[in-house]
């Protein structure tokens, strides 16, 4: 019996072009959507198919070959569109059937319509002897070409189609197929002669690869016949060797040069006896042994490092305290350390104390502050005074251990790890290591580079640190290793350990001022052509560039925008607009730069300010740009629309949304006591949020400043406008302590804040506040959140209810 042919059916579809690629029916491609073709043909398909109610989009995949498209194409469904896996936008597109190309038409979206014809294939059924040989004929030889390619599992895939047409289609997947002999297999509609075709593609490509594996056997033969040569004339040299040692000749070896710079190098005991052992290993490789080459590079590093080599300590203490004040205004913890660490050093070294047990007094600093503050140049002050080498070791992204630890010496391209190579570009083996955003630093499947510092920033053991590069010890004891950081809980507990924590809370206004006028006002004149006679700049300019322009912890946007100050009056000089010499007054800033982007909220109008309203509070924040003051925000919803119950907004952290249940909690259970009209939290929903986001926030500090909100929005008492908060709250109303109270307070100076409430066992902490900020804050140290509400509350002229 045989199947009857069906009528061509009239399709109308978008094209998808493949550029010298060819799909066959029943295959399934993944499609790059980030090309424009493939991304048009996709969207037109898909708005097609909604219109329509088709279940799946349907494109037309047509070879184009230098521009022309063939004359039959393949229609497509668009399975699956998602991600590929390399991550960029992708579409699944399955091969169904062909389709004879017609003429263009108009269609949705941007891709180009054509109408087509699909072709209805017939089989006859039972298939002719003739066919059934032929499919014989294709399963044996595809089962040759897929068991010298290893690929068994596909073996059975292809014994078990019995269709006709499927199987010759599945020749396409054949990679030996030119575009051309895909095509032809493609425009051929019969599915006999299709896979008539097929086998004689597939035929003539094995005989090809029978030719091609003679002629590499007979290659390596030739390949055997010159090893073996090789091997005799090795033994020759050999030979030719003893002759010249019996006869008293030199020998210029390679190896024999290796072994002379070894004796004659300056290495300790231990690092000899190891490239000696070496060196007999090199003697005995051939030249083109890959070991050969394996020791001579790791003998290079060896000799390359100075392992003796030691600058002396400069121990004008004195000397070096100015030093460091002469390049760093504030920081005063950290000159400090450095002046104790050189004055020990200095007595050790005069009684004798140099070498402790094989160890060094070296030291380990993390210094830890928001960004612009000064610590990687910082870095190079401390060697400066010191006398020693500088090194910056950036750690910014690093992911694999053995970046830090070096490679083993059998991988290609092995390298020691960067602690080594900073040794080696010193000269030296005690310098200053600086290890810059220690905190950035990651983990993979590649290990934890945090996990390798642990060693290097030990002083109980990096005297003898060892690289898996070298695997020789190294002495680490007496090198200064300097670590930045912005956030301290980004670094693993285990490693924090190991280093002496310095904190950079950032600067005053004065201390801005002063670094402004003393380092980067010059710095930035000679960047921009200027003579310091040229162009100077008030100390009120410099204030309320500090103050206005650029509210931060550091001193990087002020830079910036002194930068950008000079570059001003540079170009209006050369415009003939600007007479130098010129002094850039408090008056001049708006006209240069611009209007000032940080107005404290105390200088605005009273009508204006976030607190001109009940249920807004100030409080205090650390983040990783130094201290910042946080707005709080409350209000109670309608009784007839909103339901009962807290809502939290600003993209908290659990931390900050469990303070603010216990903010909650305590007003209802306290609020007659405070004569607050709690029975509005009860029936009505709760609303807080945090301005600004976009921003993450978190931490318990907040608790005080939620519970200020709440309770002036029940009270319709104005918080003051010139006070700022910090601290958490318990159940009971107690005010708990928290940290980061020196940034928090400089943020508060910052926003022109005057009063500042701080938990009672807080007040030590602000011995670490400098004294000119204190004096210009009035700070009240309180234990109980009813202390907060009678400082931080106005006394209500007009009652306002709490609906509003």
């Amino acid at each position: 019996m045989t199947t009857e042919s069906k009528a061509s059916t009239p399709l109308t579809l978008p094209v998808l072009p493949l550029d010298d690629e060819v799909v066959l029916p029943g295959m399934v491609v993944p499609f790059d959507l980030s090309d424009t073709d493939v991304r048009a043909a996709v969207e037109a398909a898909q708005a097609a198919a909604r219109s329509n109610g088709s279940s799946k989009p349907q494109v037309l995949l047509v070879p184009r070959i230098d521009g022309t498209y063939a004359a039959t194409g393949v229609l497509g469904t668009v399975e699956q569109v998602g991600r590929l896996s390399d991550g960029d936008p992708g579409a699944l597109i399955r091969g169904r059937g062909r389709v004879r190309i017609g003429a263009g038409t108009t269609g949705p979206g941007a891709a180009l319509w054509v109408e087509g014809l699909k072709v209805d294939e017939t089989v006859p059924d039972p298939l002719p002897g003739a066919v059934v040989e032929l499919v014989k004929e294709y399963k044996a030889l595809a089962t040759s070409w897929l068991k010298k390619r290893g690929a068994w599992q596909v073996v059975d895939r292809v014994q078990a189609i019995e269709d006709v047409s499927a199987l010759a289609d599945n020749s396409g997947y054949s990679p030996f197929l030119s575009t051309q002999q895909k095509i032809e297999l493609l425009e051929t509609e019969d599915p006999a002669a299709r896979l008539k075709l097929a086998t004689e593609q597939l035929s003539e490509h094995l005989a090809e690869q029978d030719v091609a594996e003679s002629i590499a056997k007979d290659v390596q033969e030739g390949v055997d016949k010159q090893q073996r040569e090789f091997l005799l004339r090795r033994q020759l040299d050999a030979v030719r060797k003893e002759l010249r040692e019996i006869n008293g000749e030199q020998d210029g070896e390679e190896s024999d040069d290796y072994r002379t710079r070894v004796e004659a190098a300056d290495l300790p005991g231990h690092v000899r006896e190891a490239a000696l052992k070496e060196v007999d290993k090199l003697e005995r490789s051939s030249d083109q042994s890959p070991e050969g080459s394996w020791i001579r590079t790791w003998l290079d590093t060896v000799l390359e490092l100075p392992w003796n080599e030691r600058t002396e300590d400069e121990y004008d203490i004195k000397g070096a305290q100015n030093i460091l004040d002469a390049e760093h205004a504030g920081l005063q913890d950290v000159k400090e350390r450095i002046t104790e660490y050189l004055a020990v050093r200095k007595r050790r070294a005069d009684r004798g104390l140099g070498v402790v047990g094989g160890r060094r007094g070296g030291a380990v600093l993390a210094l830890v502050g928001p960004p612009g503050v000064g610590k990687t140049s910082l870095g190079e002050s401390v060697a400066h005074a010191m006398g020693r080498k500088f090194v910056r070791v950036a750690l910014g992204g690093v992911r694999d251990e053995a970046e830090i630890r070096g490679h083993r010496r059998t991988y290609v391209g092995a390298l020691p790890g960067r602690i080594v190579r900073a040794i080696k570009e010193a000269g030296s083996m005690n310098p200053v290591v600086l290890l810059d955003e220690i905190d950035k630093v990651g983990s993979d499947f590649r290990g934890d580079p945090a996990a390798a510092l642990l060693e290097v920033l030990d002083p109980a053991q990096n005297h003898t640190f060892r690289d898996h590069y070298l695997e020789v010890e190294l002495d680490l004891s007496d090198v200064v290793f300097l670590a930045t950081a912005n956030v301290i809980e980004a670094i693993p507990e285990a490693l924090l350990d190991r280093m002496e924590l310095v904190r950079l809370d950032g600067y005053t206004e004065d201390e801005k001022v002063v670094i402004a006028r003393d380092h980067l006002l010059p710095r930035q004149l000679e960047r921009a052509g200027l003579q310091t006679d040229e162009v100077t700049l008030d100390e009120s300019a410099l204030r309320k560039l500090a103050g206005e322009y650029t509210r931060e912890a550091g001193v990087r946007n002020l830079e910036r925008s002194v930068a950008r100050l000079l570059r001003k009056v540079a170009a209006q000089h050369e415009l003939g607009e600007q007479e130098l010499p010129f002094t850039v007054g408090e008056d001049n800033l708006r006209a240069l730069i611009g209007r000032p982007h940080h107005v404290p909220e105390s200088a605005q109008d009273p009508a204006e300010r976030r607190t001109a309203v009940p249920g807004v509070a100030t409080g205090l924040a650390v983040t990783g740009a130094g201290g910042d003051v946080l707005f709080v925000e409350a209000s109670l919803a309608d009784p007839e629309t909103g339901a009962a119950g807290l809502t939290l907004t600003g993209q908290l952290g659990d931390v900050m949304k469990e303070s603010a249940q216990i903010a909650l909690s305590f007003l209802r259970s306290r609020g007659a006591e405070l004569e607050l009209p709690v029975a509005d939290l009860k029936e009505r929903g709760v609303h807080i949020h945090f301005p600004a986001g976009a921003v993450p926030k978190d931490g318990p500090s907040a608790g005080v400043t939620m519970t200020t909100a709440l309770a002036s929005l029940l009270s319709g008492r104005l918080v003051r406008t010139d006070v700022a908060m910090t601290g958490e709250v318990s159940l009971t109303g107690r005010v708990l302590p928290i940290g980061g109270v020196k940034q928090k307070l400089l943020a508060a100076h910052r926003a022109g804040i005057t009063t500042v409430i701080i938990p009672k066992r807080n007040e030590a902490d602000l011995d670490d506040v400098p004294a000119e900020i204190l004096e210009k804050l009035d700070v009240h140290p309180v234990t109980d959140v009813r202390q907060v509400l009678e400082l931080a509350l106005t006394e209500a002229e007009v009652r306002i209810p709490a609906a509003a």
